[in-house]
């Protein structure tokens, strides 16, 4: 399966990371990806920018170097009611929204706690994704979380440097693959490159993605076109909101 779109990428922007978008679209571009998400940390994060990054993302070209620039955000959840660190007049402004844990922003909590967190955060309809969700040190339900990213049209992400920095998350990783596919629901491919060589970094992920047999509809990465279709039904799921 052929991974062209990577919605999972930082800047320079997020503090701890090491190479600048210029550098990322034009390695984006050597490799044949076709589009990125830059999401770079959300404010809560030590080091990471503050809110007028994500208000300025406007400024951005559509395309760098042949690359879509789809632009985003990692917000951190903060609380385990879901809340995140990125205010809706912000969100509103962002075509593509991460919501993740980082054991920094929040203290590890129960499994219970873990679960309802990030359920909340997917009911946010400005949030398209959690990112690294089979990172262990936050072990959820997984079938729970799986089913109600289905019923709210959302994803799930595959991260593929979890299994490099997040050690014993390929079971969790498997199991969200396995239940994605029982259940229908899509998933997007995340490098979570910090540094421009690593986008569009998927080795771990494909093994898995083969491993699974996964079926390439519920695979949003494989195309610009399939992206492109997402962010559009997004845009009207928005609108729709607005008017009820």
């Amino acid at each position: 399966m052929k991974l062209v779109v990577d919605t999972h990428t930082h800047t320079l922007a997020s503090g701890h990371s090491y190479s600048t978008l210029q550098e990322n679209a034009i390695e984006a571009g050597q490799k044949g990806i076709e589009a990125f998400a830059m999401t770079d940390h959300g404010p809560s994060m030590q080091g990471a920018s503050t809110l007028l990054h994500f208000w300025n993302l406007k400024v951005i070209p559509e395309f760098m170097y042949g690359v879509r620039i789809i632009k985003g955000a990692e917000a951190n959840i903060t609380d385990y009611s879901g809340t995140i660190d990125i205010p809706e007049e912000c969100l509103l402004r962002l075509e593509f929204v991460n919501a993740s844990f980082h054991d920094i922003t929040i203290e590890p909590g129960t499994v219970e706690e873990h679960t309802n967190g990030m359920i909340n955060a997917l009911k946010n309809p400005y949030v398209d994704t959690i990112s690294h969700p089979g990172n262990p040190v936050f072990q959820v339900d997984i079938d729970k979380v799986v089913k109600v990213a289905g019923e709210y049209g959302k994803l799930i992400e595959i991260n593929n440097s979890s299994f490099k920095v997040r050690k014993g998350c390929d079971s969790n990783c498997m199991e969200f693959l396995e239940k994605c596919k029982k259940y229908g629901v899509r998933i997007t491919c995340g490098s979570d490159a910090h540094i421009c060589y690593d986008i569009g970094r998927f080795d771990k992920l494909k093994e898995m993605l083969t491993e699974v047999d996964m079926p390439e509809e519920l695979v949003i990465s494989t195309s610009l076109e399939k992206i492109e279709a997402y962010l559009k039904e997004r845009k009207a799921s928005r609108k729709a909101m607005k008017k009820e």
